[in-house]
């Protein structure tokens, strides 16, 4: 019998999460609890992350306070008719993260880094999500850069808000949606001997 080295089965794992995830938009209760969701969020943080500085942070939106967060964004709204769906918007996931991007100024680490780190990081997030069993989407969320949105959440005049991360379990019966493979041979180049 054959055994399969530990370091490339667990890669063949991960690369069956990678390939096989997708973004569930239909999410309904239960969703992860606080303990789960730090367990999740710590193994999140070692996404690449230059410096390790960690330049974001997550507010868990859950209950009433989606709510009270919807009635914040419709304010933002021009007109009553959306005022209504941006307020609906709020209540398509049992859990938020509202994921803040918290860049700092340091010559060594530019910005673009920081927001690469902070995306590498939402992306691991939802990765280790579908692998236990929970739907997620990241999703811009109406008006994020709004006045009263900024404010409801705390965000600083130094922060970004990039969305949310919508949490929850897959509505049942729903098949996930199929994707086909991409092709991405225009998107890779090689200089020097590819003969490697």
């Amino acid at each position: 019998m054959t055994t399969v080295p530990a370091a490339r089965a667990a890669a063949g794992d991960a690369e069956t999460a990678i390939r096989s995830r997708r973004s569930t938009v239909r999410l309904t209760a239960p969703a992860p609890g606080p303990d789960e969701l730090l367990d999740l969020l710590a193994a999140a943080a070692t996404a690449p992350d230059h410096g390790q500085l960690r330049p974001w942070r997550l507010i868990a939106i859950c209950g009433n306070a989606r709510v009270r967060l919807g009635e914040a964004a419709a304010e933002a709204a021009p007109t009553a008719d959306l005022a209504k769906r941006t307020a609906a918007k709020h209540l398509r996931a049992p859990l938020m993260l509202a994921l803040v991007f918290q860049p700092r100024d340091l010559p060594a680490i530019p910005r673009w880094e920081q927001l690469a780190a902070t995306s590498a990081m939402a992306t691991t997030l939802l990765l280790l999500l579908d692998a236990r069993g929970w739907g997620g989407v990241w999703y811009g969320g109406p008006y994020p850069d709004a006045p009263q949105v900024r404010k409801h959440l705390g965000v600083g005049d130094a922060e970004q808000l990039l969305g949310y991360l919508n949490v929850g379990t897959p509505v049942p019966g729903e098949a996930p949606r199929s994707r086909a493979a991409a092709d991405v041979r225009s998107k890779l180049s090689w200089l020097g001997d590819t003969a490697l």
